[in-house]
């Protein structure tokens, strides 16, 4: 494929956009259709699939220069990369033993944890996961939903950094 028949940055921006809207429609899917209930760290992955996709859609629709393209590259790896820490984090949790100390008891939902705590312990909280989090609830070739995750974080974080590498003469086509 040659250099003028790769997408335009904006494209690029655009389909990391439209890859975010598919990962939150798949774990809609997986929540309502599935009855999958997401656990702490699920809820902060999504933050971070949203953050990623709402970057990439400012990207898309400012359309930036060159230092611009950059900034926005940068803060779209940055979310992926952030939410791909939270991701490997539960697989580390799932690969630990049921008994293992480090797995903390399991907790209150979500909302009921917010309504209950003030926000610092119930932040602290969710970034420290819970029971539920070492849970495995779904697989598919191998891989539960955070392996799946970090596999689309990665990938997500690899598109937004080709967008510095890459080599861009007609930035705005």
């Amino acid at each position: 494929m040659s250099i003028n028949r790769l997408p335009s940055i904006r494209t690029c921006f655009l389909i990391i956009f439209l890859i975010c809207c598919g990962l939150m429609a798949t774990a809609f899917y997986m929540q309502e259709v599935m009855e999958l209930e997401p656990c702490y760290m699920c809820i902060l992955q999504r933050v971070f699939v949203i953050a990623t996709g709402v970057v990439a859609l400012l990207a898309a629709v400012h359309n930036p220069r060159q230092l611009g393209v950059r900034i926005y590259s940068l803060l779209t790896a940055a979310m992926a990369l952030t939410g791909s820490f939270f991701s490997g984090k539960q697989l580390w949790l799932q690969s630990l033993p049921k008994d293992h100390p480090y797995i903390p008891d399991c907790g209150a939902s979500v909302d009921y944890l917010f309504q209950v705590e003030s926000f610092t312990t119930a932040l602290s909280k969710l970034l420290r996961g819970d029971g539920n989090c070492a849970e495995v609830q779904w697989t598919f070739l191998g891989l539960s939903i955070p392996g799946w995750t970090l596999v689309c974080f990665i990938g997500l974080a690899a598109l937004a950094l080709w967008q510095i590498c890459r080599k861009t003469d007609k930035i705005n086509s």
